[in-house]
């Protein structure tokens, strides 16, 4: 007998992950309670039911989950009370993948502790630090080049790279001014003079087979990423060990549901970067039709606990990000979709965000071909769909 049913499910973050999350929810006729700090968010457009909360006040997070009493709490952000959602998941509510998982990927502190110094992982050589006199000691101890990111933050925000000691200060600054949430801590990085680096989506079910999609390339500025294409060509040998990685971090943290596991690649090595425990901004290449199923639908699979026996990649792909020129445009206008599909085997996704932001990411350019297709022919051709549309006051 089916144990399917219908369930109430609280989605903390509504941005453009939690909107396609959402869809896919939808389709199968889930209930989706779409809660962010601010109004019509991405997947509040996708859902009647919405909640605008500061969600890192933990007596609003118990006032909206007595409210709605929900059956699933599905984090899409980093900035949550993330420490409530142990006591969520006491009185039965199920957290995804897990409250711990949770709580340790939200803080860049909690997951590199635990890779390196628990499950003895190859990563970047490392420091904290919580004052600019902390920072500078620290530097000094990794050595310049380095890179400095805030304990809590994403799409890159906070992230730098230091060349010179005289770029210490500044570092330190932006990563205070990028940071989510009140944790006042940065982490600094040793620079890994890496070949590329990959998104491994990590699908781990409660009853059924830890599996993989095909390995993501990606590159990035500013921290945040600018194009991502898949597959990326690689060595057999580096792969399955970032997928034997991937599987040692995602079984120590417990829980169902798709894993962003990033790597860098050096000429032989493999290091462990960092972990979302839920879909990667990178993965949305797979909305361009890469895989049997998208990397929503297969979050969403895991959480209800459907079966997913194989992940089949069906086509090349690549994403392109559609980023604002300028700040404070409200309710903006698209122009040159028209153009943009024009373009052989094209797609546009236009998030919906009601303010621009200089360099928020405000859509994706989608392109495909088949299995063999050159890779840097459809990486210029997501480019090129994707400058063709503007962003512009209404």
């Amino acid at each position: 007998m089916s144990n399917f049913k219908i369930n109430k499910i609280l989605l903390l973050g509504s941005g453009e992950l939690g909107k396609e999350f959402t869809i896919a929810a939808k389709r199968l006729g889930q209930k989706v309670i779409a809660v962010d700090s601010y109004e019509n968010a991405p997947a509040q457009q996708v859902t009647e039911l919405r909640e605008v909360i500061n969600m890192l006040d933990g007596n609003e997070l118990d006032r909206i989950v007595e409210k709605h009493k929900p059956d699933i709490i599905v984090p899409e952000i980093e900035a949550i009370r993330t420490e409530k959602l142990y006591d969520y998941e006491a009185v039965g509510i199920k957290v995804v993948p897990s409250a711990k998982a949770v709580n340790y990927t939200m803080n860049r502190k909690a997951i590199r502790n635990l890779a390196a110094e628990e499950l003895k992982l190859k990563t970047a050589k490392y420091k904290y630090a919580s004052s600019l006199d902390e920072l500078k000691s620290a530097v000094k101890e990794i050595g310049i080049p380095c890179v400095v990111k805030p304990l809590m933050s994403s799409s890159g925000k906070g992230q730098s790279s230091i060349k010179s000691e005289s770029e210490i200060d500044k570092a330190w600054e932006y990563a205070n001014k990028g940071s989510r949430g009140d944790y006042p801590e940065v982490i600094v990085e040793e620079f890994i003079n890496f070949k590329f680096e990959i998104t491994l989506l990590t699908l781990t079910q409660n009853s059924g087979n830890t599996l993989f999609c095909p390995a993501i390339g990606h590159r990035q500025e500013r921290g945040d990423y600018q194009e991502s294409w898949q597959p990326i060509e690689m060595s057999e040998k580096q792969l399955n060990e970032a997928k034997i990685i991937a599987d040692k971090v995602t079984k120590s943290l417990t829980g169902s549901g798709i894993w962003g596991v990033e790597f860098f690649m050096t000429e032989e090595d493999v290091y462990f970067s960092e972990l979302s425990p839920r879909p990667h901004d990178t993965g949305m290449v797979t909305l361009a039709g890469t895989q049997n199923s998208n990397e929503f639908e297969l979050h969403l699979r895991a959480i209800l606990g459907l079966p997913v026996n194989e992940i089949q990649l069906l086509k090349s792909g690549v994403s392109s990000v559609i980023l604002a020129n300028e700040d404070g445009i409200e309710n903006p206008k698209y122009s040159g979709i028209e153009e943009g599909l024009k373009i052989k085997n094209s797609d546009i996704k236009i998030f919906g965000k009601p303010v621009t932001r200089k360099n928020r990411r405000m859509g994706v350019a989608l392109t495909y071909d088949d299995i063999n297709s050159d890779i840097n022919v459809l990486i210029k051709r997501a480019k090129e769909i994707s400058s063709k549309i503007e962003i512009e006051k209404n």
